[in-house]
């Protein structure tokens, strides 16, 4: 009957599961059911159906109603045991399932009809494996074990079937040679393995067969909400593909992306735990004596003990990415060597239980199989190399904040000597955070690679030596040589980097001085002078930029060239060495696949081996470090030490087991735990001191360097719950003796006793473990002490935290405190009030507003010591007595405090209960004032004289009245003289609400900003080249790419050639293809004058990127700089000063260094991917169907990217910022920190910047690996259509051989291309925010610095006489705002003294600015000697008046350089300035005199001294009027009055106009002038104001008496 049906083709098709030939055994069961290869696989399909039947609707119930579950928070943590190994396992089932289906349809496409049992079972099986981990993945999320019941019966049933299967073939004698074989007993061991894992999983959680289930918890970090970094909780494959970070990226472009969005670290990524760990392997090197060993060799060894283990995963993970690599090129071969073979006949395969087997090197010849395989193991490799670069890069990320934490512990013991000698500067110790701990991170990121690239090389060699021969090694060998000129290439850039490196960080030095310093730089018109030395700096800078260019662009060019000139030769050798050259196209461009791969690692070699070097250093100075002083390391006497604080220096922290980490305890206390139990020992009063002694040094001599010591036989004792005075001339030691106090110095002898009063401890705000044990033996146990410094330190913070301090608020206390400093009014003007940031230094404060910020956090403070070094400086005469009365006498008396007050105003030494002098570094004398009334008369005359008022009570009532309109000056200045605060509150309401309405819209625009590109940015960037150097660069680009695509088009059409000659010689029977006339010498010639032609423009393109780059970097910088100096002053006053400098540091850089490259990638990157894809389209027409939905996922992926990318690159860098100003802030305040015992709290600051910015960095690190894994899987796809694509077109359309390779070598790139486009795109998007932000500062107005009259047209002496006239003057600060002086009337004549008083913001300096034209004059004129000053051009102005400032600013370089910058005046000149100034004896000690060196901001001297320099400064410009604005304030009382003499002799014929603090300086002038709220109340000679009873000026120096 079957041999008549002669089925139709379709019906066959239909239905025969087992075939339905004639000759069929299929059905024949003679031998036993089971012995029936069909029925075999008939009963494999039983398990499959089972499972998908049982699970469809458990999952379809489970969705359905997932909404009504109670939904456990991060369902990611819970993993079954056994849970990667499941995955794992699963992974491989699906490639061997995948496999079995291949070989099937392989192996059915001999027989004539269908034989569905060959593939379908298998599919089942692969929809089963699907399904399995589908279900497992809900139930394990879901936390329902019960349920996985189902899994194991189909384990089991899975396991007997195909067991029996395998027993079977065994038993027919089909052996390992049948690929069927060997895949049946692979899939047997795998559902065995599955089989062990779920028993494992009811063993591990006992839910059956078991009475009692066990519990689990989720880990620490998930039961805290705040954890949203899931990489290490969720399962294999979400790890793998980042499938977590989708809803996280997708949402960035709802709304930015910042620190609450990302949330917290887990526990085992936060700097304290891998603190913790690196400490303890530290630890573990100890020698048994207890000494740590030095040298950078043990830094590696902890590092690698700590690190090493991910590392080593890492480098796994990239050898095998490696090896999967090598992949390409041969499958490659292999589909273009199936394609050409000429007979495709193949024998017939073995039939056995009735049906066919194929062996694997038949499956292996198949090209649609190798396109699957290759599709398959590009998926795989890219998945590896993602992973290794992550790991990598989160070991490094660790490895970073465990090194910053110990940076951080070790500052907090340094020697501050070993900063203010300048042996560390605050630059050196910020760098090593910045700069050092990164290069050992970048270390970390490209370990792998060092292990990686030998390996990688060798077996890129040995295959092309298997495809080529002899002739590849040559081609290896040019590579090779090449390797050694790239390396040398990248050492001269990282030298150039560094020398660039140190102008440009010169040239910032000169730009930030010339900022801070700008007013007076403008004051004395020194413009020109500074910018003309900042742009000189520049000049070196940029030929070092030049140099930097040119190595860059050579590297580049090697990069592009090398593959082609390794190609070049192998290719030439290959031919002229065998005459029957088998150039096939899959030998050729399996090659050229492979020298692109060897090129890479040759390509990264260079930065790897720079890194390692770069790290090395990093150690070796991380080490010098580490090893250099701590504070009271010195001591000789060692003797009293108590045992539990000898080594308590070295293990700060005792290690901890994790669970410390909890996050219901307040984080304060997670450094507390880790103190030693050595604090509490030395807590007891010691008895041989009286028990009213606070502080007693006997006989000590200390010292700041090895040189001899700063202060020699200081004997003192201050006495507890006292005033304690400290007086002495500028510079005799009278700080230093308070830090001797504090334990800060070197003590060379003697002995330093603290007595703590255990009654006044039970303040209670300071546990135990909070202060830190006694750092050497005889300083006892000393109490947290309220120390302001003389230089007022401030936190990056708000007002209040300035003063709390980390103390609890305290409503009432808080408020006396600010009453007592009268920094209520200052308050008031402040923006956003006390919660106004005040950082940068305390940026928009004057010197006096710091001061006092200083003093109330002292204040402040509940500790039974305070020292307040020289609180009154920069305070005038009101403030002070204000502070004096309330703040010192009042408070900290009533409050039983000991107050060790360093000062120079004598007059409030009758409060004083003890007093020391000091001279010369020692003790002049010590006692109350009645002593030393007794034993020191001369001295207490002098004093007495020096007192300018009487020993008697203050008015008080004066005072208190005169607080009243007490409005603040400088603020408000700088907020834009918002006149008396309280006129001004309407128009305050106004702004505030504009304000608020403005940051709505502002948020929509945002938004709108982000979704685009900045192209203005980038047209600004590329207009700044020029047209001639932008043609240039496009068209060098498009030539290069469209070479680079002809010399491999007319490989394929040579290669394509040699198979045709082949062919015909075969016909024609020649014996060699020559004989048949096919020479290459054609074909060869055409392709080398192509590849140096390619070669030539690689190098055109690479030199005119980074031409194009300087010339830019050139003009913009130029350009800001000019604008920036001529800009008006309220710019300054208006923009924090740190932003203008990050224009010139950070903006600059990366125009400088950054875009050009960047540039340069991006467009290369886009020209081959369009031009690899424009090949691909070109040989399989096809391919564009396909590339539509993938161009239209890729354009999704990006857009998404970009937005996340951007963000979080920005959320990196501005959570690096405070991380970097925390360590200079603490390095600057550390004396103050460690005088409150504060430690513990700042380095919890420390952890909490830390991780911020490391779980910044991690996000970034996991969007990248994000993107890079997707687009590597849309570039698979591009590779898997375009195989397919092409071996179909093949094989039915005769599509040449020589394409199909050309194709696939393109396709396999277009993966790595898109990847570099994208990100590129991303950092150029970046990058191109600081060219944006650079055009917006240059479109500032200048300041009018033409006048109507021409230099030549001034007189050449003006002004002669000094002769002022000012009529009807009204000026403001900016035409927006009030006006602060208003109609003013004065007339000053010739020689005339004027001084001018009023309260803080009377317009006082604004009357001084109006001189210089420094504000906006919109009304009236000033006349000086007959000529209107507004017709002055500025310049010539400002250079014939002098002006000294309240706030003393000294440039670094040398003094000569101080006084006179444009070198115009001599050295008898400037001595004799000197001599006025006081000065002379100071300098003449220096060594080189006039030209000793002065340190950044003048620090080497004392803020008197600074001051005096001032002076000095104006008195060398023998102009005929001099302007003293407040210029006493920070001086001695002697010195000052001095300084008054000299004014009064010295300029005897000229005119000074003095605006004073201290009333009683002006009382000898000629003439007073009394302001209030910008007008005239009175002006008369001092005398007729004094007599007249109601003047407000005599009120004054009553109040000043």
């Amino acid at each position: 009957m079957i041999s008549r049906y002669k089925p139709s083709p379709g019906s066959t098709m239909s239905l025969a599961f087992c075939g339905n030939e004639n000759n069929s055994l299929a059905y024949n069961v003679d031998g036993g059911v089971l012995n029936n290869g069909c029925f075999l696989d008939a009963l494999n399909v039983v398990p499959h159906v089972f499972l998908l039947f049982i699970t469809f609707p458990i999952l379809f119930i489970g969705w359905g109603s997932q909404s009504s579950k109670v939904h456990i928070h991060h369902s990611t943590w819970l993993h079954f045991p056994g849970h990667n190994l499941r995955w794992l396992l699963t992974f491989i089932l699906l490639f061997i399932l995948v496999c079995e289906i291949a070989e099937g349809i392989v192996s059915d496409g001999f027989s004539q009809s269908l034989h569905l049992h060959l593939y379908m079972p298998a599919a089942l099986a692969f929809m089963a494996g699907i399904t399995s981990i589908v279900y497992y993945h809900n139930i394990e999320t879901s936390n329902f074990p019960k349920l996985l019941l189902a899994l194991l019966i189909y384990w089991v049933l899975a396991f007997i079937m195909k067991t029996i299967k395998f027993a079977k073939y065994t038993e027919h004698g089909i052996g390992p040679r049948q690929l069927r074989y060997c895949m049946t007993g692979l899939l047997v061991l795998l559902y065995g393995l599955l089989l062990a894992v779920e028993i494992n999983v009811i063993l591990g959680r006992r839910y059956m067969c078991f009475t009692t289930p066990t519990e689990v918890k989720p880990p620490e970090d998930l039961q805290d909400l705040g954890v949203r970094f899931l990489q290490p909780f969720v399962n294999l494959l979400s790890k793998a593909t980042y499938w977590w970070m989708n809803t996280f990226i997708t949402s960035a472009h709802r709304r930015p992306i910042d620190l609450k969005v990302i949330g917290k670290l887990p526990i085992a990524m936060r700097a304290l735990t891998n603190y913790i760990k690196l400490r303890k392997e530290f630890e573990d090197q100890k020698s048994p004596q207890g000494t740590a060993p030095q040298g950078p060799k043990w830094i590696w060894l902890a590092l690698r003990k700590a690190f090493g283990r991910p590392l080593i995963l890492s480098i796994t993970f990239r050898f095998m990415a490696d090896l999967l690599g090598f992949a390409g090129p041969l499958c490659i071969s292999g589909i273009v060597h199936h394609i050409s073979k000429d007979n495709r006949t193949i024998q017939q395969p073995m039939k056995l239980l009735g049906i066919y087997f194929i062996s694997s090197k038949e499956f292996l010849e198949n090209a649609y199989v190798l396109a699957v395989l290759l599709f398959i193991t590009l998926l795989l490799q890219r998945t590896f190399l993602q992973a290794s670069y992550y790991v990598a890069i989160e070991t490094g990320i660790n490895l970073r904040g465990a090194i910053q934490t110990k940076i951080y512990n070790k500052i907090m013991r340094l020697c501050t000597s070993n900063i203010s000698m300048g042996e560390l500067t605050v630059a050196q110790i910020c760098n090593l955070v910045a700069i050092d701990t990164n290069q050992l991170m970048w270390f970390f990121f490209l370990c792998p690679n060092l292990w990686a690239m030998p390996v990688q090389i060798i077996v890129g060699v040995i295959l092309l030596y298997y495809l080529l021969g002899i002739s590849a090694l040559i081609g290896a060998t040019v590579i090779a040589l090449l390797a050694p000129v790239q390396y040398f290439v990248a050492t001269k850039l990282s030298q150039t980097q560094k020398s660039t490196l140190e102008y440009s960080s010169e040239r910032l030095k000169k730009t930030n001085e010339l900022l801070r310093g700008i007013k007076l730089l403008k004051l004395y018109a020194w413009e020109n002078v500074f910018r003309d030395s900042v742009e000189e700096t520049r000049g070196k800078e940029l030929t070092s930029l030049q140099a930097f260019a040119l190595y860059t662009s050579i590297s580049i060019f090697m990069n592009a060239a090398i593959p082609i000139a390794a190609v070049l030769t192998t290719f030439v050798v290959h031919v002229h060495i065998s005459e029957d050259a088998d150039l096939s196209p899959a030998v050729a461009f399996a090659s050229l696949s492979l020298f692109h791969i060897l090129v890479t690692p040759l390509f990264l070699l260079s930065s790897v081996v720079r890194s390692t070097v770069k790290a090395l250093v990093s150690v070796q100075k991380l080490s010098e470090f580490f090893s250099s002083d701590e504070i009271g390391d010195e001591q000789e006497p060692r003797a009293t030490l108590t045992s539990g604080c000898s080594n308590h220096n070295q293990n700060r922290y005792q290690a901890v087991p994790l669970k410390v980490v909890n996050r219901k305890r307040p984080p304060r206390d997670d450094w507390n735990n880790y103190s030693s139990q050595g604090d509490q020992e030395s807590d007891r009063p010691s008895q041989d001191v009286d028990q009213d002694i606070c502080i007693k040094i006997m006989s000590g001599y200390f010292t700041w360097t090895d040189g001899p010591p700063t202060l020699t036989n200081v004997d003192i004792k201050i006495p507890f719950g006292k005033l304690t005075m400290i007086v002495g001339q500028v510079g005799c030691g009278k700080s230093s003796l308070l830090l001797a106090a504090l334990g800060e110095m070197q003590r060379v002898s003697g002995t330093v006793i603290w007595n703590s009063l255990p009654s006044l401890e039970s303040e209670g705000d300071e546990s135990p473990t909070d202060r830190d044990a006694a750092s050497d033996g005889d300083i006892r146990k000393r109490s947290a002490v309220a120390y302001a410094s003389q230089k007022p330190w401030l936190l990056n913070a708000t007002l209040v935290e300035n003063i709390t301090f980390e103390m609890p608020m305290i409503k009432s206390r808080y408020k006396a405190v600010i009453e007592a400093c009268s920094l209520q009014p200052d308050i008031d003007i402040l923006p956003q009030g006390d919660q106004t940031e005040i950082g940068e230094r305390g940026i928009i404060l004057s010197g006096g507003q710091k001061q006092r910020i200083s003093v109330a956090r002292a204040l402040y403070q509940q500790t039974n010591v305070v020292f307040l070094d020289d609180p009154f400086s920069a305070l005038d005469i009101h403030l002070s007595d204000h502070l004096m009365q309330e703040g010192i006498l009042k408070m900290l008396r009533e409050e039983k405090r000991t107050v060790v007050l360093v000062t120079h105003k004598l007059q409030y030494l009758p409060h004083a209960d003890w007093i020391i002098a000091m001279k010369d570094g020692t003790i002049q004398t010590e006692g109350t004032l009645k002593d030393i009334q007794k034993s020191e008369p001369e001295l207490f005359e002098q004093w007495k004289t020096l007192m300018h008022r009487q020993d008697q009570e203050f008015e008080t009532e004066t005072v208190a009245a005169s607080m009243t309109d007490l409005e603040r000056k400088n603020l408000r200045r700088a907020m834009y003289s918002r006149e008396a605060a309280r006129t001004e509150e309407d128009e305050e309401g106004e702004r505030k609400e504009s304000v608020e309405s403005e940051e709505d819209d502002n948020l929509s625009q945002v938004m709108r900003q982000r979704a685009t590109i900045p192209w203005r940015s980038c047209s600004t960037y590329l207009s700044s080249a020029g047209l001639l150097l932008l043609t240039l660069l496009l068209l060098s680009q498009l030539f290069k790419h469209s070479l680079m695509v002809a010399i491999d088009y007319w490989l394929a059409h040579w290669t394509s050639h040699v198979i045709m000659a082949k062919i015909d010689a075969t016909s024609h029977n020649c014996t060699q293809t020559q004989d048949c006339g096919f020479s290459h010498s054609w074909y060869l010639s055409v392709f080398s004058v192509l590849c140096c032609l390619g070669i030539i423009l690689c190098l055109a393109t690479s030199v005119a990127v980074e031409w194009t780059g300087l010339k830019v970097a050139k003009d913009l910088h130029h350009n800001l700089l000019n604008k920036i100096i001529l800009a008006p002053m309220r710019l300054f006053e208006t923009t924090p000063l740190g932003s203008i400098l990050n224009r010139f540091s950070t903006d600059t850089n990366t125009i400088d260094q950054h875009i050009p490259t960047t540039l340069e990638c991006l467009s290369r990157s886009t020209l081959l991917c369009v031009s690899a894809l424009g090949v691909i389209s070109y040989v399989t027409p096809v391919f564009l169907i396909a590339l539509l939905p993938l161009a239209v996922a890729c354009y999704f992926i990006q857009k998404y990217f970009r937005m996340a990318s951007r963000d979080l690159q920005q959320l990196e860098d501005s959570t690096q910022l405070p991380l970097l100003s925390h360590f200079s802030e603490t390095v600057e305040g550390l004396t103050t920190i460690r005088a409150l015992r504060y430690e513990p709290r700042f380095r919890q600051r420390l952890l909490q910047f830390t991780d911020a910015n490391n779980i910044a960095s991690l996000f970034l690190t996991a969007a990248n690996r994000w993107l890079e894994v997707r687009m590597e899987y849309i570039g698979a796809c591009v590779v898997l259509v375009a195989a397919v694509a092409s071996i179909t077109n093949s094989l039915y359309n005769q599509l040449s051989p020589g394409l199909v390779g050309l194709g696939l070598t393109y396709a396999l790139m277009v993966s790595n291309y898109m990847n570099w486009m994208v990100r590129n795109l991303a950092d150029m998007e970046v990058q191109l925010g600081s060219v944006k932000r650079i055009n917006s500062l240059l479109k500032t107005e200048p300041e009018n610095y033409e006048g109507l009259l021409t230099v030549s047209q001034v007189p050449e002496g003006w002004p002669r006489h000094g002769e002022i006239k000012i009529q009807n003057l009204s000026v403001r600060y900016d035409p927006t705002l009030k006006p602060v002086l208003k109609n003013v009337n004065a007339h000053v004549s010739p020689g005339q003294k004027v001084g001018i008083c009023g309260r803080t913001g009377s317009g006082k300096s604004s009357f001084s600015l109006a001189f210089f034209r420094m504000v906006d004059t919109f009304e009236g004129r000033i006349v000086i000697d007959n000529i209107d000053i507004a017709k002055l051009p500025l310049q010539t102005l400002r250079s014939r008046l002098s002006i000294i400032l309240q706030d003393p600013i000294l440039f670094s370089g040398t003094i000569r350089f101080n006084l006179d910058p444009e070198m115009k005046a001599t050295d008898e000149m400037l001595w004799e300035a000197l001599e006025i100034a006081q000065l002379k004896h100071v300098v003449k000690t220096l060594p080189g005199g006039l030209d000793a060196t002065v340190t950044e901001g003048g620090e080497n001297f004392s803020q008197g001294q600074r001051q005096l320099f001032c002076l000095a400064r104006a008195f060398v410009r023998k102009s005929s009027i001099l302007i003293m604005d407040e210029a006493t304030a920070s001086i001695d009382m002697a010195t000052e009055s001095i300084l008054q003499k000299v004014v009064m002799t010295s300029f005897a014929d000229r005119t000074v106009v003095t605006i004073a603090h201290r009333v009683h300086t002006i009382l000898n002038a000629d003439l007073v002038i009394v302001m209030k709220r910008g007008i005239i109340l009175e002006h008369d000679t001092p005398q007729a104001l004094l007599d007249r009873e109601d003047s407000v000026f005599a009120s004054f120096v009553r109040a000043d008496k």
